[in-house]
């Protein structure tokens, strides 16, 4: 393997920091990841065995799927993508939690009548259901307290199907905890024993919207992603996150009342690597970077902060170069700082897969003054990349 010289810009071969991260993971480095969805979860799972240091920042704006009937219904940030990196980071050996992680994992059934589904749900809350009377005293009564919250706090019309029982148990925490996301998850990290760090960058019940170069606004996870709609056919130009309960959808909040907790801010000065990682790139990647306070926080860090581009077709950089890709990352964090920045403070490397042209990664430090390495990095014949290799040249950084 290689780790790259951040100083020199040459790789060079090192795997020291590999072998030492694989021997004592738990003084593994502090990767840092602003990330969402589940593009991360393969490497994060691979991730663990390397390092148990690990630190997640997640988007809370899903607005799909079972994490937007739980917004709909009690108000809240979106829970789901979270609830499914705590899952990708848990010690899934026989010394951890197999258990809570089976029922954590469990899902209702697409198609079951409303009736159906809420009565198992009833059944897990009563300690009948099998996957709860598998849990030990006190886990699961805590686990049974968190979900007699959601119950009780669940309009008669709330829609079970497909909807994950974690994310339910999430639920009933944040009712149960004064509506506040950080307390449930740090219980949930020590009840299956997660290798990391996973956190929302923001814990408010807000939504993330974009603006097209064809002048429209589209808003909602949901709407821009691509995946549970037809994908834009416009080039996005900037993203911003809105309250629809306070002004009209389509008027961005302030970067001052989107403020990043002092909580992350600390994470971001501890990392030993920050990392920019695949993911869809507006909803999971740059929706983390808006926050007042992180661009400031990334550029003081004195650290390698690198852009791990997404493989294959991302629906919402339509229109976007490899070099495009890189500004719009670099736009919201270049707009938190007082005074500008070489770009080079804020990424200073995009790390991809020689499957993307060198062409591209030369425009990328033409335009901007970044190296662009080219490392093996994806499976042989697959857009995607190989977590084992990606964790390998991450570690060998920090």
């Amino acid at each position: 393997m290689t780790r790259i010289n951040i100083l020199r810009d040459v790789p060079i071969p090192d795997d020291l920091r590999v072998r030492r991260a694989l021997s004592a993971p738990h003084l593994g480095p502090r990767i840092l990841f602003f990330s969402g969805g589940s593009a991360l979860n393969a490497i994060s799972r691979r991730l663990k065995s390397y390092s148990y240091n690990s630190m997640h920042l997640i988007t809370p704006f899903d607005s799909g799927g079972s994490s937007q009937e739980l917004r709909k219904a009690f108000d809240m940030p979106a829970v789901g993508d979270l609830r499914s990196r705590l899952m990708a980071l848990a010690d899934e050996t026989d010394l951890g939690q197999p258990d809570i992680y089976a029922l954590f994992n469990y899902r209702l059934a697409k198609d079951g009548s409303s009736a159906a589904l809420k009565s198992e749900v009833d059944a897990i809350c009563a300690g009948k259901h099998p996957l709860i009377k598998a849990i030990s005293r006190p886990m699961r009564r805590l686990i049974q307290t968190f979900l007699q919250n959601f119950a009780a706090h669940a309009p008669k019309e709330f829609d079970y199907r497909n909807a994950s029982i974690g994310n339910l148990i999430i639920a009933g925490g944040y009712f149960g905890h004064e509506r506040e996301l950080e307390p449930v998850l740090f219980l949930m990290s020590k009840m299956v024993d997660v290798r990391g760090t996973v956190r929302a960058v923001i814990d408010d019940n807000l939504q993330l919207g974009v603006r097209l170069e064809d002048g429209r606004s589209v808003l909602g996870q949901r709407q821009i992603s691509g995946k549970e709609v037809a994908p834009l056919d416009s080039r996005i130009t900037e993203a911003f996150i809105y309250d629809p309960k306070r002004q009209t959808a389509d008027a961005p909040l302030p970067a001052s009342e989107i403020a990043l907790p002092k909580r992350n801010r600390k994470l971001i000065r501890q990392a030993d690597v920050i990392c920019y990682p695949p993911g869809s790139l507006y909803s999971s990647v740059i929706a983390n970077l808006i926050p007042a306070g992180v661009g400031q926080e990334i550029a003081a860090r004195n650290a390698p902060k690198l852009y791990l581009p997404s493989l294959g077709r991302d629906p919402e950089a339509f229109g976007h170069s490899l070099a495009d890709q890189v500004a719009a990352i670099l736009k919201p964090l270049q707009a938190d700082l007082h005074t500008p920045v070489p770009a080079s403070r804020l990424m200073s490397h995009v790390l991809c897969d020689p499957s993307i042209a060198q062409d591209a990664c030369d425009d990328v430090t033409a335009r901007h003054g970044i190296p662009c390495v080219r490392l093996p990095l994806a499976r042989p014949g697959e857009p995607k990349y190989d977590p084992e290799q990606v964790c390998r040249a991450l570690v060998s950084l920090g």
